[in-house]
Formats: structure tokens, sequence, C-alpha cells
């Protein structure tokens, strides 16, 4: 007896697994019960979560390891309205997302409203494309959304997939575009290019996005040290270059304290590189921060500058490491800031975030660096701890600290140390979260138990929308609406079935990190940290 045809949910599931994908993450309806199975069926493990937004960003974070499209799975209305949130992050901050929901047969839709609204109108805004699976063409969707997921800049795509076209049988293989070469620039815009870096002084790199993304951190990294060209970095592309790197003056985004040194040394250079950056990340200061009327600025990136946040006087729409390869060839290295102003700039931001404080942000940050192995995973939450954080925190390989740094959303910090311990079980895996960020995906701590694996949630807690406050304060404004209570979050982890500390000071919260790393489950550590504690800090 023949094998059946496979279902259209099978073509699409078996194209995903053979784009890398082993994890699916969501909360199933009766829609997408064929999808799910199919996607059993086909190699990729259905992880249940407490909320699909909280599943989206498990789902992220598995991206950040295996380099696959992330999969979010939502059921018809309510099911995919609550992944609007993280399909827009995965927008803003470029992360290669295929977001599966579940709806009613277009026939059934002309007389049935029950739950039932236009998921991609919805989705259209916020996505690179939008599709309804068809049975006859459900290998030629599947391959469409895989391809423009994955181009650069990557994204998510949505796919609407009706009750009975996932289960219809159709013939033919799932499909398969290769993967199109490395583009390096030619003409005369490269040839410009390359005169300007061989003739500069005072280069400075400044470091985005598409470099993990596509690959080049060793050739990026041997360009700068041969031209010997510091570099900053965007919040995405830290550790591309390990932190502690002579060339490196660390990351920039959001902390106008980092701004103060980094800026007028960016006003002080004669060549700007802008290595696969994208200014999305970026608070308004670093809007227009060079001038290439005075400035030579060579701009490469995975697509073409709209957003007119920076000009170049060339702009390079190619692969970083192609492109970097071009630019090198044939010029000879040569000394670069006879007056040795990276060197001062980066002694003026050691001393702008000290780690000495005797308890605060800045010592909970400190101390759980220094307890924890080099090799730990960090995730951080939106909010005035992740500034800091992201300015102290040191990574010497890209991704060893991921957060939401287009969208800036809170509460994604734990379901991403979820999923990153699931893609890296044997690797120490720490979340950093305000408590309000906390208490938005409290919830997932249920999900943590039921993966077994012993991530650590530290929350900082001083009861208020500490940024958010600080702002209102600056603009003397009454206090409204920023302050809530004080919870106790360690009786919250031991209550879902994890471990649960309290600390008020640097030696408590060595002990709950040194217990945490041996746990045989999840651990949630309460840091009580004083209200106001991150004024002159960010």
């Amino acid at each position: 007896m023949s094998e059946p045809a496979p279902r259209a949910a099978d073509l699409l599931a078996r194209r995903l697994y053979q784009a890398g994908c082993r994890h699916a993450f969501g909360m199933p309806g009766g829609e997408v019960l064929t999808l799910v199975d199919a996607l059993e069926r086909a190699g990729i493990r259905f992880h249940l979560a407490k909320h699909e937004n909280a599943a989206g960003f498990m789902a992220e974070a598995v991206h950040h390891r295996d380099a696959a499209p992330a999969i979010l799975v939502a059921t018809i209305g309510p099911g995919a309205m609550n992944g609007v949130n993280v399909v827009t992050n995965a927008h803003q901050d470029r992360v290669p997302m295929i977001v599966l929901t579940g709806c009613v047969d277009e026939d059934e839709a002309l007389s049935y409203t029950h739950q039932v609204l236009d998921h991609g109108a919805v989705f259209r805004p916020i996505t690179k494309g939008t599709f309804r699976l068809t049975a006859r063409g459900a290998g030629l969707v599947a391959d469409k959304a895989v391809m423009l997921a994955t181009r650069p800049r990557c994204g998510p795509v949505h796919v609407d997939v009706p009750i009975s076209v996932a289960e219809a049988r159709v013939e033919g293989p799932a499909l398969q575009t290769p993967a199109p070469a490395p583009v390096a620039p030619t003409g005369a815009e490269a040839a410009q290019a390359r005169d300007w870096l061989r003739d500069a002084e005072r280069p400075l790199a400044v470091i985005g996005l598409d470099v993990p993304r596509d690959g080049s951190a060793r050739i990026v990294r041997a360009f700068l040290e041969h031209f010997g060209i510091p570099f900053v970095t965007t919040y995405k592309a830290k550790g591309v270059l390990p932190e502690d790197h002579p060339l490196c003056l660390g990351a920039a985004g959001l902390s106008p304290l980092a701004d103060r040194h980094l800026l007028p040394l960016v006003a002080e250079a004669d060549l700007i590189l802008c290595l696969g950056y994208d200014p999305i990340e970026m608070r308004p200061g670093w809007r227009e921060a060079w001038d290439p009327a005075r400035q030579n600025v060579i701009d490469v990136s995975a697509e073409p500058n709209t957003h007119y946040m920076h000009r170049a006087g060339v702009s390079l729409v190619a692969d970083t490491g192609a492109t970097l390869e071009v630019l090198a060839q044939g010029i000879p290295a040569r000394a670069t800031w006879p007056d040795g102003r990276p060197d001062a700039t980066r002694a003026a931001l050691a001393e702008a975030f000290p780690e000495d404080e005797a308890w605060g942000p800045a010592a909970v940050i400190a101390e759980a660096r220094a307890a924890l192995p080099p090799d730990t995973l960090a995730t951080a939450d939106s909010g005035a701890h992740r500034i800091l954080l992201s300015q102290m925190w040191r990574c010497t390989e890209p991704r060893g600290l991921i957060q939401s740094s287009g969208l800036c959303t809170m509460g994604c910090a734990v379901p991403m140390a979820i999923g990153l311990k699931l893609a890296a079980p044997e690797r120490p895996v720490i979340s950093f979260s305000g408590d309000a960020g906390f208490l938005m995906v409290a919830g997932e701590l249920s999900t943590a138990a039921e993966m077994g694996n012993n991530p650590i949630f530290l929350v900082f807690v001083d009861a208020s929308l500490a940024l958010i406050e600080l702002k209102q304060r600056q603009r003397q404004m009454a206090n409204h609406g920023v302050d809530f209570g004080h919870h106790d979050f360690a009786a919250i982890g031991r209550a879902f079935g994890g471990h649960g500390h309290t600390v008020r000071d640097r030696t408590e919260l060595r002990a709950a990190l040194e217990q945490a790393l041996v746990a045989d489950r999840f651990t949630v550590i309460a840091a009580e940290i004083d209200r106001e504690a991150y004024d002159g800090r960010i």
C-alpha cells in the first residue's frame, strides 16, 4: 500500500526543517492542531508557552543560537493578536521569524464571524510579507516565507493557514531556493572608499547588527586591526569583537552618559566607517552624528539608506565581509590617531561607569559579571537597568547579551532566557529584568519549570518604573503612574517550583548566584535597590 500524499501543512513544516528549524513555540487552538502535528512529524518540537508574546521571544532566543528562523504558532483571533508585539519586535530588531496563524476557510468566513478577522491586514505593516497558504501552492508559499524572512535585512513573515488547507493532501516536494552569494562592491564608489581609507589618519568604525548576521566578524576584526581603527558597536552588535579588545570603545545606543564621551570623538574622526550599521537601535543623539560635508563617510549596509538618520559620501549596499576584503586590498597599515584620543575616551568611559559602588544597580551588574563564568549568556529587559547593563556587561562573543533594542519592548528578558537555556543547556544563562517587566511575564516561570533547566532570573526591585520616573523628575513633573507595590519576587519563584532569594548586598548576591549555578531548577534572585538608584548612572 502506497504512502498517502503529504498534507499542505507537512510541506510547510518540511521546508522549515530544511531551513534548520528544530523548535517552535506558541499556544495551540483547534485551528492549528494539524499544523502542530505536521511540525512534530517533520522533526520540529512544539513548545507550549503561556502567552504568544513570550513564545515569540523564546523562539527568537533559540534563533540567536542556531541561526535558523524563529517559529511562532498562534491560533485564530486572540491568539494571533497576542503575538503582535513580538512580531513587531522581530520586524524592528531584524529577526527572521515565521509567524504561523490558524484561520477558518474562506467559504466559512463568508457567514461565520466568531473570532474571525483579517490577520493579514494586521500583520502586513509589521512583517516583510504575509501569505495565505493554499493547497496547490503550499510548497511555493513555504519557500517564499523562508527566503523572505532570511534575506537581508531579516524579519518576520506571516503565513495564515486555513483549517482545510492544512489537512489537504497535495503532491510535489518542498521547494528550496539556494541562498545568493555575498555581493562585493565595484566601480567608482569602491575606488573612492579605498582612497579615503588609504588617506585616513583618524578613522572610526560604527559596527551594527548586520555583522553578526552575515558572519563577517572575523573579517571585520582583521580589517580593524590591520588599519588600527577604533570602533563602537550598537547593542545588537556587542561582542562581534571581544569587548576587552584594545580598539573597542564599547556599545552605544541609549545612554546619554556614554554619548557624552563618544560623540565628541565621532566628530573628530576624518573617516567614519559604518559597517552593517542600522541606526534603528540608536537614541536621537545619534541622528546626523557626523557631517559628510567635512568628514569622509563610508556606509556598508545590507539595504539602501531610507532612514536618513545619517548620510554618507559613499553608500555600498553589499556584504560587509566581501566589501572590506575589496577595500583593504593593497593598502598598507599606517599609524592612526597620533594624539591618543580613543584611549582617553576609553578611560573616560570606564570612569563614567564605575563598578565599585557598595550597593545599587551597578554593583549588582558588576557582581554578577564577576561571579558568573565568562561563557554566561545574558538577556536584558527594557528599562533603566538595560542601559546600564549594556554599558557594563562585557561580551566576548556575538549575541552574548541579547535584548530588544529596536522596539525596546518590556517583558522580553525572561522568555529569551528560557529559550537560550533550551538551545544551549550546557551554558549558564541569566536574565536581567526590572520588577515591572518581570511582572508582565511572571507566568512563564511555569514554562521554565516544565522545561526543567536552571536559568537564573535576576530582578532589580525598586517598585517603580525607574527610567520613566527619572524622566518625569527631569521634566519637573509630579509623581504619577510610575510607582507600584513592593512584591516578594523570591516567593513568586518558589511558588512556581523554582528557587528564590532576596538579596540586599554584594555578599548575599554572590552567594545566591553561586547556588543558582548549581541548582537543579530555575532561580529567581530579587535584588532590592533604592529608589532613584539610577540617578547619574545612565
